[in-house]
């Protein structure tokens, strides 16, 4: 059991330790401060070649220029939102973990709406399908019922 207890424990402490990986010691600001305005940079920051990853998560050599950037950046006083500015200036708006929201971007902002609405009407439509019933025969389409019925 001691020999499962270990291996478990320290697989358990690397995954809380997974987003912090990425960041080399080397790019670690002295100034604790900074670091964090760093960081919180960094979290809305897409990696252009993992896609689906901040720059402080990625190992890529782009999110790690990225990231020195950004620090390079704040060492020379920009505001959190020049630094942004900045980056978006040079990379594009696709940078952005979290798109902006403008008139360019209002089909990516409005499309999960969309879709759901359409899901809805589609869904009332059926619902007030009519289905025929007996009821709603001609006297000439009953007795041809009648006689597929008797029918062998």
């Amino acid at each position: 059991m001691t020999r499962l207890r270990s291996p478990l424990f320290a697989l358990t402490l690397s995954l809380f330790a997974l987003p912090a990986l990425a960041v080399q010691p080397d790019e670690v600001l002295k100034d604790p401060a900074m670091e964090a305005r760093a960081r919180q940079i960094s979290e809305g920051l897409r990696c252009l070649v993992c896609q689906n990853q901040s720059i402080d998560d990625s190992d890529a050599p782009l999110a790690k220029d990225l990231r020195v950037l950004v620090r390079e950046r704040l060492k020379e006083g920009d505001s959190n939102g020049q630094v942004v500015d900045y980056v978006v200036a040079r990379y594009g708006e696709f940078v952005l973990l979290r798109p902006v929201f403008g008139w360019h971007t209002l089909l990516l902002w409005l499309s999960p709406l969309l879709a759901v609405g359409l899901g809805a009407f589609g869904i009332w439509r059926l619902s007030r399908r009519r289905t025929p019933r007996a009821d709603d025969l001609s006297a000439a389409e009953k007795a041809e019922v009648e006689a597929l019925l008797k029918r062998p």
